[in-house]
């Protein structure tokens, strides 16, 4: 087994400390306005955020981070984490990115055998979101592209299944059969996203951005967005 693939296993395992089981990403509301009320529409749910938002958004532009890291192109690093951190359409969105960007700034520093140079490279940007602080250790660690697109795809869905599992909610087979259904469709996404020109990047998902803005003044809710 290489190295490369058990630090993935680690950047995707739930037991990473960043906090991203306290987050719905507004499918708490949308169960509470009853748009997700059972297994079938948690999946649609789930899985057209996939498909028109981390699909054809996320992806790519994770990619495009890696691809700067590994070559030290800070510059270019800070531009996309500002353009990402810019998409977050609600204030709990962009909350919620920040607080886990500096998590895993501050994981990375725990860790102790983090290069100190990559470290300062994300310290250098004014507001590091998740996606630049992670998209750093898996250049760092040497995880190929498609795999790592393929993690960060895994573990937001599983943080949303878990999230419909409580909010709904649903049994433990459910949320297996909504992973099993997810994890079919992942690899024709993670390979859209390894070819998708920037001129085509969407994340055009006005229901969702409507979801997480409602989220914000929900009266009774369990998740921090």
């Amino acid at each position: 087994m290489s190295l490369a693939l058990v630090r993935l296993l680690q950047l995707a395992s739930p037991a990473l400390p960043v906090g991203a089981y306290s987050y719905s990403q507004g499918l708490e509301w949308a169960v509470e306005a009853g748009i997700v009320q059972d297994e079938a529409s948690a999946l649609r749910w789930i899985g057209d955020q996939l498909e028109w938002n981390l699909g054809r958004y996320e992806a790519p532009l994770l990619l495009r981070m890696l691809e700067a890291w590994q070559v030290g192109a800070g510059e270019t690093v800070r531009e996309l984490d500002a353009e990402y951190l810019a998409t977050r359409e609600s204030a709990e969105l962009r909350a919620e990115t920040l607080q886990m960007g500096y998590s895993m700034q501050r994981l990375l520093h725990e860790l102790g055998d983090f290069p100190p140079p990559l470290l300062a490279a994300i310290a250098a940007s004014p507001a590091s979101t998740l996606m630049q602080a992670w998209s750093c250790a898996a250049a760092a660690w040497q995880i190929p592209p498609r795999d790592a697109l393929t993690a960060w795809l895994w573990s937001w869905a599983e943080n949303q299944t878990m999230a419909a599992l409580k909010a709904v909610p649903l049994g433990q087979a459910a949320g297996q059969r909504l992973l099993q259904e997810i994890g079919r469709r992942l690899p024709a996404v993670v390979e859209r996203a390894l070819t998708l020109d920037p001129a085509d990047y969407s994340n055009f998902a006005p229901g969702f951005a409507i979801a997480c803005c409602n989220h914000e003044t929900q009266y009774t809710r369990i998740f921090r967005s």
